[in-house]
């Protein structure tokens, strides 16, 4: 993998307001790591000292029961970055297990010398707190979802989710296995089937496979509105 250049890196929030020196001291203790499928970046309650941005691929961050059942709180989607909250709390571990879904590229960062940077500045530390503002807004909003809205709208909304605005025909291709996507969206597996089958004798989707086709969009999210109750929660 190639040095991440100025410009790449200052893409991700964390870094897009640090000055020339400030990146620099970042750009010192990158690490670039290859995953393979199933395989652990890190696990629940290892202490956390990196964050990362994953560059390729797919990662779930989930929990497992004492039973061995799994819920994924989170597939990050390469551009992303995560487990960066951890910085901010003293001797941490880390809250979740991060396992590859396929084959990953990340780039790994070491917490310390960021918050370093943030104790030194206090206007990056405050633009970084507006952007992380904005993510728990975001948070807060998917809570509501899962607890409060039906399972068919959770669905509808997560495909919707997946069209560019302004488009009202698309295709989606399931990168990450269907089971990931409904223990994200806290839907039992053979639910999650049953809504897009639904969904399909409906005419609102066509799925072939592991392909989803919306040919009217606007139709499918007037369909969704009628699904926010509390029934067929799971």
């Amino acid at each position: 993998m190639q040095p991440q250049s100025d410009q790449e890196l200052r893409q991700i929030y964390l870094f897009a307001e640090l000055n020339e020196q400030q990146l620099e001291l970042i750009k010192k203790d990158i690490r670039t790591i290859q995953l393979d499928a199933g395989e652990f970046l890190f696990k629940h309650e290892q202490p956390s000292k990196r964050f990362f941005l994953l560059k390729d691929g797919h990662v779930k961050l989930l929990r497992s029961s004492l039973g061995g059942d799994e819920k994924v709180f989170e597939v990050v989607s390469p551009g992303h970055t995560f487990a960066e909250a951890m910085m901010f709390m003293p001797n941490s571990t880390y809250p979740v297990t991060a396992q590859a879904i396929g084959k990953c590229s990340l780039l790994s960062f070491e917490g310390k010398p960021f918050i370093n940077i943030l104790r030194e500045s206090p206007d990056t530390c405050f633009k970084l707190m507006a952007h992380m503002s904005k993510r728990l807004h975001m948070w807060i909003n998917e809570i509501d979802q899962l607890t409060l809205q039906s399972a068919t709208y959770r669905l509808i909304n997560y495909l919707l989710y997946q069209v560019p605005d302004g488009q009202n025909s698309y295709k989606i291709e399931f990168l990450i296995p269907k089971h990931v996507i409904a223990s994200r969206l806290s839907i039992q597996p053979e639910t999650f089937s049953r809504i897009l089958n639904s969904l399909n004798k409906a005419e609102l989707i066509r799925v072939d496979a592991r392909t989803i086709y919306i040919d009217n969009v606007d139709r499918l999210h007037l369909y969704s509105l009628g699904n926010t109750g509390i029934n067929n929660k799971k």
